[in-house]
């Protein structure tokens, strides 16, 4: 079968193995450490002092990473260059008591994480995962990636009103899943099959942060496999990005310096106002790296100077026209898949893309050969956010909102372009100074 793609589709075969081994933000900042570590980052700890070789380095929080190169010769004022992405999707998250169940059925009690579609998570096999953490402080990751848990929905014969009425969910009543059949619900099962699962004692854990995922595997689709469906993408497929162009621009860094140091930050809760200690809100980026200009022997003066000339692209999933609801998108900004990456613009600030940020972003697509869109809202539709107005508010960082146009955005399953992935990397690649 030929393929029309003008681009190797090595990239997007990757991505997709990302997105299937990362179901949750822990094992997505896990996996991008792995990546980093093999192109020679190190981790720091945020407890230890750090000092001012160069090299690659990273710091882990959570569902976060903060990543960055500092070349030689670097000065204390060296401003950055930075790719910002989240790490979270919205999904169903397990509670703290999560043994519950109703005749005969046993079941999983969940909260709504973020704003999902709903009914993408019904009649769908499920997969848990998360982070377990233990009585003496340590964490472990888990993961059930086989089908688990499913969210039945009723059956059009209790429901005749569905095709007129449409579908009405109640979040607290119909979205519990089940796993299986118990005529008694016993607190502790659910913990105690996981600790089991992990290979962990009875009674070890402690502490939970767990949510479902879908265990349909990312695929291609269409005619050509021009298309890919999969979970996540929102914003993992950023996030898969930035950590490749990060290990390409250290990659040349090594031969040639940059006059800035390249950067990835990958926060969590992003879906949720990024209001956390992992969150954009939050201090982590502004923390890191002041105190990378403060290891290099920087003073307030240098951190202002590094800080006055940074920039970041905060790239994001947005909305690629829908062919079946046209009149949705503003009539002159139709962005469309394997069209290249998009840039995201607001006059209310709902996006931190000004005139100069499109240059910036220009040029890096001029660099790397690729081409890009404009995408605004219809102005009689809501614009939704990103981390970039955050970024630019909190740490005074000139910020422009870019991202890939896909279908299905907070779907537990969306789609992009099979090209879209490795053009948002070459570009990402252009503006952090490695070849594309």
């Amino acid at each position: 079968m030929s393929e029309p793609s003008r681009f190797d589709r090595g990239h997007t075969d990757d991505l997709m193995s990302f997105l299937a081994a990362s179901p949750t933000p822990y094992h997505a900042v896990a996996n991008a450490a792995q990546r980093l570590e093999k192109a020679g980052f190190r981790q720091v700890a945020e407890t230890d002092a750090w000092d001012a070789t160069s090299g690659g380095k990273y710091v882990l929080r959570g569902g976060a990473i903060i990543a960055w190169y500092v070349p030689e010769g670097a000065e204390p004022h060296t401003p950055f260059r930075i790719v910002g992405a989240h790490t979270d999707s919205p999904n169903l998250r397990v509670k703290p008591r999560p043994d519950t169940g109703a005749h005969g059925w046993r079941q999983v009690a969940v909260e709504i994480y973020g704003g999902p579609l709903l009914n993408s998570w019904l009649d769908r096999d499920l997969g848990l995962a998360g982070r377990l953490t233990l009585r003496d402080g340590s964490t472990r990751l888990v993961n059930v990636d086989r089908p688990l848990l499913r969210v039945p929905q009723l059956a059009i014969h209790l429901d005749r009103n569905v095709t007129a009425d449409g579908l009405k969910l109640d979040k607290q009543r119909h979205l519990q899943p089940v796993w299986g059949l118990a005529d008694t619900v016993r607190d502790g099962d659910l913990i105690a099959f996981l600790e089991e699962e992990a290979g962990l004692d009875a009674g070890s854990v402690t502490g939970w942060d767990l949510m479902t995922h879908s265990v349909e595997a990312p695929a291609y689709l269409g005619r050509d496999r021009e298309l890919v469906a999969g979970p996540r993408m929102d914003n993992l497929l950023s996030v898969h990005a930035g950590v490749a162009a990060l290990a390409a621009a250290a990659t040349h860094a090594n031969g040639t310096g940059l006059s800035y140091i390249p950067a990835l930050a990958a926060f969590d809760h992003e879906e949720t106002g990024s209001q956390s200690d992992t969150g954009a809100d939050g201090p982590l980026l502004g923390t890191v790296l002041e105190r990378s200009v403060l290891a290099r022997g920087g003073t307030f003066e240098d951190r202002a100077r590094a800080f006055a000339g940074t920039v970041c692209l905060s790239s994001d999933t947005g909305h690629a026209v829908h062919p079946n609801y046209a009149e949705r998108h503003d009539p002159t900004h139709h962005p469309r898949v394997n069209g290249g990456p998009i840039l995201k613009v607001n006059v209310n600030n709902r996006y931190a893309t000004d005139g100069s940020g499109r240059a910036v972003f220009a040029a890096a697509c001029e660099r790397a050969g690729v081409p890009f869109q404009s995408f605004v809202s219809n102005n009689s539709m809501p614009c939704g956010t990103t981390i970039g107005p955050i970024t630019a508010a909190r740490h005074g960082i000139r910020t422009v909102d870019i991202g890939t146009a896909i279908l299905s955005m907070h779907s537990a399953r969306e789609l992009c372009g099979a090209d879209d992935p490795h053009l948002l990397a070459n570009a990402l690649v252009a503006f952090l100074g490695g070849d594309k």
